[in-house]
């Protein structure tokens, strides 16, 4: 599995990488000591783009729910610097109450940073409501964007049966059709951890189908090894089986 800092391996984007990962620490302890959350609750109402910028990102490091409705407001705040960080902030702020203006941003944010986090924040939501804003970002979305949609939907996983049936169909299709390795093997991975919240059913069966062909057949090895390894993570018998054949054949 891909996370944000394999981005650099898509080539076509690399430009994607958050610019949050190239902000300088708030603070030279700032893994020690964090952010005072009164004074960055303050900050988020502050008119200088730059600071509110600083203050939403502190919330990636702080839980307070009381940043939840300020976080909610700077989603679309006229700065994409500031739109991005609260993004990041409610995503490790999860509320139902943020779900639809997550959404609602996804839909129609022009810039893919800002799509990036939100749909990283949507999955940490883990809200029945995001699964179709989230399989059609995985469809139609540029490819950074699509790389973490896939993990989104893992948290599926979390959320019921009827959620994880949802999610299988769009991540089998990414992980038949994407163009880019890495989304392949997010998407090899979601579905890896989806089946295991599975019983012994159709989508299941379909889903297992899908990994072994990844494992057989996807032309990169990254897709395979993730493929591989979910279907060990499942324990599928067909899967087991295969991977056994094949290895002592000397496919790989």
């Amino acid at each position: 599995m891909y996370d944000e800092d394999d981005l650099s391996l898509l080539d076509i984007e690399e430009e994607l990488e958050s610019p949050l990962d190239k902000i300088e620490p708030l603070t030279a302890e700032s893994e020690v000591v964090k952010p005072d959350p009164e004074v960055m609750l303050a900050l988020l109402e502050n008119p200088q783009p730059q600071q509110r910028m600083l203050a939403a990102r502190a919330f990636c490091d702080i839980e307070d729910a009381r940043a939840t409705p300020h976080l909610i407001r700077l989603l679309s705040d006229v700065c994409p610097l500031v739109r991005v960080s609260a993004s990041y902030g409610l995503g490790r702020n999860p509320s139902s109450e943020a779900v639809s203006p997550l959404i609602a941003q996804l839909k129609s944010d022009w810039n893919g940073y800002v799509r990036k986090g939100v749909v990283w924040a949507l999955g940490n939501c883990r809200d029945r409501r995001s699964l179709p804003p989230l399989a059609d970002a995985l469809r139609t979305d540029i490819s950074a964007v699509r790389l973490w949609a896939a993990s989104a939907l893992a948290q599926m996983a979390e959320v019921g049966y009827e959620a994880v049936i949802g999610a299988i169909p769009p991540l089998i299709e990414a992980l038949v059709k994407d163009p880019v390795a890495a989304v392949r093997s997010n998407s090899a991975w979601a579905i890896g951890q989806l089946c295991r919240e599975l019983p012994s059913n159709v989508v299941y069966a379909t889903a297992i189908d899908a990994l072994i062909q990844a494992f057989a057949e996807d032309q990169d090895l990254g897709v395979r090894e993730d493929a591989k390894a979910s279907l060990l993570g499942v324990g599928d018998p067909r899967g087991l089986q295969l991977i056994e054949t094949l290895e002592q054949e000397g496919w790989f």
